[in-house]
């Protein structure tokens, strides 16, 4: 078996404890990469459960299922899904916005907030993400992860609009950014096993939880920089869980995208029972 782990920070508490070396002993592999390279190894069934964006959930849901209380949301604020722009968002009907590549589902988002919310029509170009770069050559970008929060940092002069703001005084439900999926032959092939890993990272997010994010906080400051306030603030923030509220999020997310014609179904959201 081969877990999906996604390298950036928002995501660490459900992987934080995670005893690796039963893992191994076990034949678990891990493997650690950007969102959209996730979502590819696992449609390629290279990778059999991990963190993947909403909208690849979306597009393969005849193929994958959820582990159930596990994702990557937030009810409102998420502080790292910025479109940075030279303009405010609603001018730019017509202008030029960089997208990030590491994304799909922030980019699916972005669509429908235009689209939908704004009633406007940029054009989009997919871009590797290098915050100077692509404000330099397009009207407005969009980052996500890491990479959004450092050039936050950066930024002195243009509008920032978070993602998950903008969804949640839309439609007053959490967006849920990522979900733990995993191909639906495993149900069969390594139940066990499967089951394992899935109640691992539930019992690492409530140890997480319990802990108020503290070592997490720790490694993000080493690896990332910025104070210790920041991400307990930004941790804090996130939330972990899937339950009725996070379904109808995803499922008003599944709807809309389907409208704006970047899904041709709206998918069924399957879970895992551990009976």
């Amino acid at each position: 078996m081969n877990i999906g782990e996604i390298s950036y920070t928002n995501i660490i508490p459900l992987y934080f404890y995670l005893d690796r070396e039963r893992l191994k002993e076990n034949g678990v592999s891990i493997t650690d990469a950007v969102p959209s390279k996730i979502n590819r190894l696992m449609e390629e069934k290279r990778v059999d459960i991990g963190g993947i964006s909403s909208f690849s959930f979306g597009k393969n849901a005849e193929r994958y299922s959820l582990i159930p209380d596990l994702s990557v949301s937030a009810f409102g604020k998420v502080n790292s899904i910025f479109l940075f722009s030279k303009y405010r968002l609603e001018e730019l009907g017509g202008k030029r916005i960089a997208l990030t590549s590491s994304s799909e589902t922030s980019v699916a988002l972005l669509k429908i907030i235009t689209q939908q919310f704004y009633k406007i029509e940029p054009s989009f170009e997919v871009e590797t993400p290098h915050f100077e770069r692509m404000i330099e050559l397009y009207d407005a970008c969009l980052l996500i992860g890491d990479d959004a929060i450092s050039a936050k940092r950066k930024n002195g002069s243009y509008y920032v609009y978070d993602l998950g703001e903008i969804w949640y005084q839309e439609t007053g439900l959490p967006m849920v950014f990522a979900v733990m999926a995993y191909r639906k032959e495993m149900e069969t092939e390594k139940r066990e096993l499967l089951s394992y890993v899935g109640q691992s990272m539930t019992e690492s997010k409530e140890r997480c939880l319990r802990e108020n994010f503290a070592p997490v906080v720790e490694r993000a400051v080493m690896e990332h920089g910025g104070s210790a306030a920041f991400w307990e603030s930004y941790f804090n923030g996130l939330n972990y869980g899937f339950n009725g509220e996070h379904e109808k999020g995803l499922s008003v997310y599944f709807q809309l995208a389907k409208e704006c014609g970047l899904l041709q179904t709206i998918p069924s959201i399957l879970k895992f029972s551990y009976k």
